[in-house]
């Protein structure tokens, strides 16, 4: 399983174990899960709320001790808050979180995965203090029901935790949580797992992020292998590790080594999104740079001009989002 199969896994699991403990009277109830559960999955959080404020009206008729109340005041605060409608999921998830520490106990695993999303709520609104207590919590819990050493735990310190950190600054920390998270899936899923390529680009992006780019090249060095053999010569996440180790290069001086880089990133993207693109446009952009850092005026200009012709091209030249890592609402 992957870093995003843990991390979807930790968002979602609710939904499809509640979901597989309906029998036949509580029809109704299980097909406003299900429809819901497909609306958020593509994204339809309006839809989704729909459906999950139907089955919580079929819900009543469960009892309060009921982890399938828990399931669907879980499931409608996703909702929720997939749409920035935080005051209101609030209590749902809080509400949530009591009715399965009476039903399940408080160390079951479906509190590590309510209990992120909570945390993932406080830091949507920057309540960075109160976020990081249910972050650990979940931690905790996962540490204790699968041991230190699970993927779901590195998922926890990557995705949630250490985002956590980087929003305040505390890039120490985040680097530790990086490499812990880097060795457990190492150990538990292989040196040529798909995770350990996302651990491999969180750490060398963070690098990036704080000027170590020293550092950050022996990781794009070992993830490139890793995702030529798994996703492919054309894949789009190839496209993007291609474009971050270019920068890297280009960060460092390293021109000569950073345009083929940037040159084959740029074809992959093209191919796979189009040439108006904005991520093509990105590439244009940091293509644009380089060619002005080593004089090149007239082809610097030219592809700052494509990346300008592009709409909706970041002004900031921030790298393309790292493949493989869910995108949960904001």
């Amino acid at each position: 399983m992957s870093i995003r199969g843990v991390s979807v896994f930790l968002s979602h699991i609710a939904i499809f174990v509640w979901f597989s403990a309906a029998s036949a009277d509580e029809g109704a109830w299980a097909r406003h899960m299900q429809e819901g559960g497909a609306a958020y999955k593509r994204g339809d959080y309006s839809a989704a709320t729909e459906r999950f404020e139907a089955a919580l009206v079929e819900a009543r008729a469960f009892k309060q001790e009921d982890s399938r109340l828990a399931g669907t005041l879980n499931s409608l605060a996703d909702a929720y808050r997939g749409q920035h409608r935080y005051a209101e999921a609030e209590p749902l998830y809080k509400r949530s979180l009591a009715i399965l520490e009476k039903a399940l106990g408080p160390e079951h695993p479906l509190i590590a995965r309510v209990s992120v999303n909570l945390g993932d709520l406080y830091l949507a609104q920057r309540r960075y203090a109160e976020a990081e207590l249910p972050f650990r919590r979940s931690l905790a819990v996962l540490q204790k029901v699968h041991g230190p050493e699970h993927p779901s735990v590195a998922a926890v310190l990557t995705t949630h935790l250490a985002e956590l950190y980087q929003a305040q600054g505390r890039y120490d920390e985040v680097e530790r949580l990086y490499q812990r998270s880097l060795t457990i899936v190492e150990k538990a899923l292989g040196p040529e797992h798909a995770s350990v390529g996302v651990a491999l680009r969180h750490l060398a992006l963070l690098y990036e992020r704080v000027g170590r780019t020293v550092e950050a090249e022996p990781l794009y060095r070992r993830l490139l292998p890793i995702w030529e053999k798994l996703r492919g010569a054309e894949h789009l996440d190839l496209g993007a590790i291609l474009n971050d180790m270019a920068r890297t290069y280009r960060l460092s001086g390293r021109y000569a080594e950073a345009e083929p880089l940037y040159k084959r990133s740029l074809a992959i993207l093209e191919k796979a999104l189009g040439q108006e693109h904005p991520q093509v446009g990105i590439v244009l952009a940091e293509l644009a740079a380089l060619y002005e850092g080593q004089g090149r005026r007239a082809e610097a200009d030219e592809f700052r001009a494509r990346s300008i012709a592009i709409s909706n091209v970041p002004l900031r030249r921030e790298p393309i989002g790292p493949p493989l890592i869910e995108q949960r609402p904001k």
